[in-house]
């Protein structure tokens, strides 16, 4: 999801080696390729999207590959487990996102622009397969950086199996502050998100992380504080719950907030 985003990317750092016995050659150094590829692979304490437990409040598994194009072009896939049959949001013990899309940054503002859309597959839950398109601006200023987006799902059948909204579509916007602390490997990020439509929990809601990631080699450590606005008198509204407690809280511990961990390893 970001996350908080759904697709973690990393550089890929490559070395070229020269040849003892022919110092010219040894001093030429290879046009860099057309494409690169990154991924990783993570292991999370439980997996959120937009400050909703997707793993019954579990572990997951993750991983990420994306194939980008030095024009600016890009595909990727990324994949998580989940705990299936558990919890009221169920999707099926998988989940599989293809993406693609395009980036530019403008070398003016140095504002980077990202447009593309995702595919949500879930092979356990295929009725709950849908798609979005999404689009972003972000911004770097020395140590720091800032994103504003949006992510927009079209009227399609997925909706017509959330009973908490009579929405067929829904909108998501988001926005993200985060700053690497010079002279160390830890870095800050902040996300706040607003869920408007189809995919509402109980209600129209907000969602939000903060946290703290710290990189060594080609790991990174982070412990995240996610959750929601949605209180256990709106899960009682929406899910029309008539004050029973089991029931507010099986809805509930959806949406509260949690601390979540992970480790990432890049490449």
């Amino acid at each position: 999801m970001l996350l908080p985003l759904r697709r973690l990317m990393a550089a890929t750092l490559l070395g070229n080696c020269g040849l003892v016995a022919a110092p010219a050659i040894a001093d030429e150094t290879a046009p860099p390729g057309a494409f690169a590829v990154t991924g990783s692979a993570t292991v999370v304490s439980q997996y959120r999207f937009r400050g909703l437990a997707q793993s019954d409040n579990g572990p997951a598994v993750q991983g990420a590959l994306t194939v980008s194009h030095q024009s600016g072009f890009y595909i990727g896939a990324w994949a998580s487990s989940a705990q299936a049959g558990k919890g009221p949001i169920d999707i099926g013990g998988s989940e599989v996102d293809l993406y693609g899309g395009y980036t530019h940054t403008f070398s003016g503002s140095g504002v980077t622009l990202d447009l593309g859309g995702y595919g949500y597959l879930y092979p356990g839950a295929s009725s709950g397969n849908y798609y979005e398109l999404y689009g972003s601006l972000a911004k770097s200023l020395g140590p720091a950086s800032a994103k504003l987006g949006v992510n927009v799902a079209p009227r399609q059948n997925v909706f017509n199996y959330n009973w908490t909204s009579p929405k067929r579509s829904n909108v998501y916007v988001y926005g993200e502050l985060g700053s690497s602390i010079p002279g160390t490997p830890v870095t800050l990020h902040s996300h706040l998100g607003y869920t408007s439509g189809g995919f509402a929990w109980a209600k129209n809601y907000l969602d939000y992380s903060l946290g703290a990631s710290a990189r060594w080699k080609r790991l990174t450590f982070d412990l995240s504080l996610v959750g929601t606005n949605v209180g256990k008198a709106d899960i009682d509204r929406g899910f029309g719950c008539t004050g029973s407690a089991a029931c507010i809280d099986t809805y509930h511990r959806m949406s509260k907030t949690v601390a979540v961990a992970s480790i990432s390893a890049s490449f």
